[in-house]
């Protein structure tokens, strides 16, 4: 990875704009997407080519057609989605809506089931492919007037502004240089922004690796999303759209300890699912087929503070979280939210968007909601690692006992969903 560093930097021949957002994946597209109609200028920055981040998905009839990555999107997200234009880009077998989740303990008879009817609506998320997403967002900024693209283009330095105070120069790889008066970092989880701009983490490692995959199944998954916790790492079916509606295919995130995500890697096909099917108790029958695998390690990171004057961090740049609960696009989506409103109520108000009480308002609402949520899924994976077995007992019971709980589950279900919170 080329290090970005602090430099000094000639201001001339610059380009001058509010807001420069760095990275344009699902997170950095939906803030700029989400500030449309402002009277703030954008510019938004990507390594990547235009033709690859924009780039159209179809349905897909076969497990080498689907992308590995994919995202289980929550009604907040769909909504802001939808207000930013980007979700009416998206066809219907581009999506799959799952209308109940099962989740079971390897260790004992005990589950907890959740069904949309409890809570009156027609599906509990949406599982979707991540390129389709970005397609879909960058449709909706095709044209937008108060943005400008640079594609293709990676992040050379960044140095301080001597005209405007706590303003930065970026100087792109192609020489060109933008000057901004709010610098956004939405370039992931090796955010090269935040690590130029010395902005510290607290961060581990996991110890698991992620094995992702599309399989093809016996049975229909019948639009139900199934996770399998063991004392080895969870396991997720997530089920996936296809162009015949056959309801055979899911996307699945496997989390092992890298040791074993090493000999599971170097399994042929028809080992591999084997072992899948093992792991997965056959819940859906035969693994029939499976799509080339591909294997990442976990960790865990959080950003001390998600701003520094005239820098903001969003989604992975800010926060990474364990794969288990899909609830990491779906935060960084929260994080468009509050920040786009915060921009947008600045550029109204005539306020400079890198002043300090707007940075430090943005950071109060989205660290305590990212914190509890990571918080929550260190602990779920915490649990279920216990080999005591009156841990393991009390486990069973406690799933058991909420399962049968009507009121906590639909707390759990409507704030997994992003419903009244």
């Amino acid at each position: 990875m080329t290090k970005i560093e602090m430099v000094g930097a000639q201001e001339s021949n610059i380009q001058y704009v509010d807001i420069a957002i760095m990275g344009a994946g699902m997170v950095g597209t939906a803030l700029a997407a989400a500030m449309k109609t402002s009277s703030l200028s954008i510019a938004i920055i990507d390594a990547q080519e235009g033709g690859l981040l924009q780039a159209s998905t179809s349905a897909s009839s076969s497990v080498e057609n689907f992308k590995p990555r994919v995202s289980a999107l929550t009604f907040a997200s769909k909504t802001l989605l939808t207000t930013v234009g980007a979700w009416q880009n998206i066809e219907t077998q581009q999506l799959m809506p799952y209308q109940k989740m099962s989740v079971w303990d390897e260790l004992g008879s005990a589950q907890i089931n959740f069904d949309a009817a409890e809570l009156y609506c027609d599906e509990l998320g949406f599982i979707v492919e991540n390129q389709t997403i970005v397609s879909a967002l960058h449709q909706s900024i095709h044209e937008q007037a108060n943005l400008s693209s640079f594609y293709g283009c990676s992040l050379k330095s960044i140095s301080p502004s001597t005209k405007t105070k706590d303003a930065h120069i970026l100087t792109l790889s192609d020489g060109q240089n933008i000057h901004c008066d709010l610098l956004i970092a939405a370039d992931g989880a090796n955010s090269k922004v935040r690590n130029a701009m010395n902005m510290a983490t607290r961060e581990w490692d996991y110890q698991h690796h992620a094995i992702v995959a599309t399989v093809e199944t016996e049975k229909a998954h019948q639009t139900v999303a199934r996770q399998r916790f063991s004392e080895s790492g969870p396991l997720a079916f997530l089920p996936l759209q296809d162009a015949n509606s056959s309801g055979k295919f899911c996307s699945i995130v496997w989390s092992v300890k890298p040791d074993r995500a090493e000999k599971l890697m170097s399994q042929n096909d028809e080992q591999f699912q084997q072992s899948l099917e093992l792991e997965f108790e056959s819940r859906l029958g035969k693994i029939e087929k499976i799509s080339k695998r591909f294997s990442y390690p976990l960790r865990q990171r959080h950003a001390k503070s998600y701003v520094k004057p005239g820098v903001v961090l969003v989604g992975d740049a800010a926060h990474t979280i364990h794969p288990l609960a899909g609830q990491g696009v779906n935060l960084g989506f929260k994080d468009v939210q509050a920040l786009s409103q915060i921009l947008m109520q600045a550029g109204r108000e005539s306020i400079p968007v890198n002043h300090s009480s707007l940075l430090n308002r943005y950071n109060r609402q989205r660290q305590g909601d990212n914190l509890l949520m990571m918080g929550v899924m260190e602990g779920f994976k915490r649990l279920f690692e216990q080999k005591d077995p009156l841990v393991r007992w009390l486990r069973n019971t406690g799933l058991s006992w909420v399962d049968q709980q009507g009121f906590i589950k639909k707390q759990l279900v409507q704030r997994a969903m992003g419903i009244n919170t």
